[in-house]
């Protein structure tokens, strides 16, 4: 459940100006925010089935997005090699002028 969590709050970042408003806000208050299906039905007005409602189509649509995209997952990846590449830089004895090039384009890749 915890891992869900952690996954649909990056879809939500990564994906969310896709989603219409109302679907991004209920998501956004129920991952980030930490309201309860409740609060979210007094906050906008519709019943807590229905809050339970459009957070599973808005998922569903995040999964989607991810699914035929998949620009979450690359950009996991490349985050993940140019750490890799920082700490091989770092730990092994290269030529300073190359381990400074390395880190550079490492640094590049992030952004």
């Amino acid at each position: 459940m915890f891992e869900k969590n952690l996954n649909v709050g990056y879809l939500l970042d990564f994906y969310g100006e896709l989603l219409p408003d109302r679907k991004r806000s209920v998501l956004d208050m129920y991952y980030n925010e930490d309201f309860s299906l409740s609060e979210i039905a007094d906050e906008i007005g519709i019943s807590r089935q229905g809050v339970r409602n459009i957070i599973k189509k808005s998922e569903n649509e995040l999964f989607f997005y991810e699914e035929k995209l998949g620009l979450a997952e690359k950009l996991l990846t490349v985050e993940k090699y140019s750490a890799s590449l920082c700490e091989l830089a770092k730990k092994n004895q290269i030529p300073d002028d190359l381990k400074d090039e390395i880190l550079r384009l490492a640094e590049a890749i992030k952004q």
